[in-house]
């Protein structure tokens, strides 16, 4: 099914008649723990999993070994001030199964070292610890001051 615009009919031949389905499909990271060759994807509600499985056969050159779909409900929200109930957009969801020797898995776009984000997380609770010392000592004489400021 296609909602573009046909070019309107001249005579002569040949006419020019393009179809363009509105097919599309995204790449979604599961919620769920999945096989290493099980890729998920949010796909078109038109589409179907014979559509899914020669999208990607014929235009990625993925091969493909089974394809399931599932639809997922829109959650509904009621508005607090005048009462009435809206529903966001269904989705529906493809979970395209690679040959057992492929595998897939999500790029790592922003590479975290472990061992530098613990010696970050070290040098700024040690720079906290610096600056709540020298607030409490510039502090200690003050009068009004709580009792238990002083350490």
């Amino acid at each position: 099914m296609s909602t573009r615009w046909y070019p309107i009919y001249q005579r002569g031949n040949p006419q020019l008649r393009v179809f363009l389905p509105n097919f599309w499909l995204k790449l979604v990271r599961p919620e769920n723990q999945q096989p290493p060759n099980v890729v998920q994807f949010a796909c078109s509600m038109e589409m179907t999993r014979h559509d899914v499985k020669s999208y990607l056969e014929k235009i990625y050159k993925v091969p493909v070994v089974n394809v399931r779909t599932r639809i997922a409900l829109g959650g509904t929200k009621r508005d607090l001030v005048l009462g009435y109930i809206t529903k966001e957009e269904d989705t529906k969801y493809a979970y395209v199964t690679l040959p057992s020797t492929e595998k897939f898995s999500f790029p790592d776009i922003f590479p975290t070292d472990a061992k530098q984000k613990i010696e970050d997380d070290k040098k700024s609770l040690e720079d906290a610890k610096k600056n709540h010392k020298k607030f409490l000592d510039k502090n200690k004489d003050r009068p009004g001051t709580p009792g238990w400021f002083s350490i």
